[in-house]
């Protein structure tokens, strides 16, 4: 499916009904828009599926549709509450996935205009709570794509700002690289109502509420996220993909980041990165092809304390020792600081 998950197909989606899969979170990851990396991250993936699932759970009980149906066990989907062992394998109703094909070398989204239900919408929505200095808000302010004013803020933001009112941003889902659009286009080019786009909005600003509480329990700061979204076969937005995990948001601790953005800060002082940067502003579509260099793995001590940061944040919010003979969070932060 993707650089960081499997999907096997259990029952294809159609026109007229919802399909059935299962995801596989793996132990990869991705930062840059790369795809999968040098390095393998134990046990990522099944904290990443218990977190999503806890998520999911809740949103459930708060009456918002999504399309997850449980974590796998003895080849049988199941709540958390009656799962005994750790599971990276989560089972979902499956939507349409309609891909915009390029037509004189744009992106053509003409087809959205003419489908009802049971399809994935696609953009990824972003909100924002402060602005970190990786954040990308930075660099579209600095060649001059957005304005302050945009962002509805009165002067240029400052790295670490915490605003005042959480800026909702959106980008394309299914290009090769995701491309930062406005509400508008946002609107126009997945076929959606003023309605719809402010419903998506909405359930944003309250799944944003959720993660901040949820996290803030144990400390944690909840920077930026983003969900993906769908219609369901009655028109109905669903929640899909996995959200409030430590892939989907930036975190951090005591001013410490959490989860693969400790990967982002490492990777950005390297040569591979301004490589990268540089191919995406040659060509936004090929950019992969023609960089140069290829990402080096990381220290393998970096490497563990990751996989410990994904483990201990599971076990914290869920309640539950998933994971064995994890070390105090303070102390995985401690090292993660001295490394980085």
């Amino acid at each position: 499916m993707g650089s960081v998950k499997d999907l096997k197909v259990l029952k294809q989606a159609n026109e007229q009904s919802l399909g059935l899969g299962r995801f596989t979170f793996s132990d990869r990851y991705s930062v840059f828009d790369w795809g999968e990396m040098p390095d393998k991250i134990s046990y990522k993936g099944a904290a990443i599926a218990i977190l999503g699932a806890y998520f999911f759970e809740k949103l459930e009980s708060m009456g918002i549709d999504t399309h997850y149906l449980g974590l796998v066990e003895n080849d049988e989907a199941k709540p958390l509450s009656e799962l005994n062992v750790n599971s990276d394998t989560m089972e979902i109703k499956l939507l349409r996935v309609i891909r915009p094909q390029v037509v004189d070398g744009k992106y053509d989204y003409s087809p959205y205009k003419h489908q009802k239900v049971g399809f994935l919408i696609p953009l990824e929505i972003i909100y924002r709570n402060y602005l970190p200095p990786g954040s990308s808000v930075f660099r579209r302010l600095e060649r001059g794509e957005i304005t302050p004013q945009d962002l509805g803020l009165n002067s240029m933001p400052v790295p670490n700002q915490k605003l005042d009112k959480p800026i909702i941003d959106f980008s394309t889902k299914l290009e090769i690289t995701d491309r930062y659009i406005n509400y508008e286009e946002a609107k126009e080019i997945s076929g959606l109502s003023t309605e719809e786009m402010n419903s998506i909005v909405e359930i944003t600003n309250t799944i944003n509420q959720l993660i901040t509480d949820e996290f803030s329990k144990i400390g944690l700061v909840n920077e930026d996220g983003k969900i993906e979204v769908g219609f369901n076969m009655n028109r109905k937005i669903m929640l899909v993909d996995v959200f409030g995990t430590l892939d989907e948001c930036r975190f951090t601790y005591k001013g410490i980041p959490i989860s693969k953005e400790i990967a982002r800060i490492h990777y950005r002082k390297s040569q591979w990165y301004n490589e990268v940067e540089k191919a995406k502003r040659i060509d936004r579509q090929n950019w992969k092809k023609i960089c140069i260099l290829k990402p080096e793995p990381l220290p393998k001590k970096l490497v563990d304390l990751i996989s410990q940061i994904y483990c201990s944040c599971t076990n914290e919010i869920t309640k539950r020792e998933w994971f064995k003979n994890i070390p105090p969070f303070e102390n995985i932060l401690k090292e993660i600081q001295d490394l980085i």
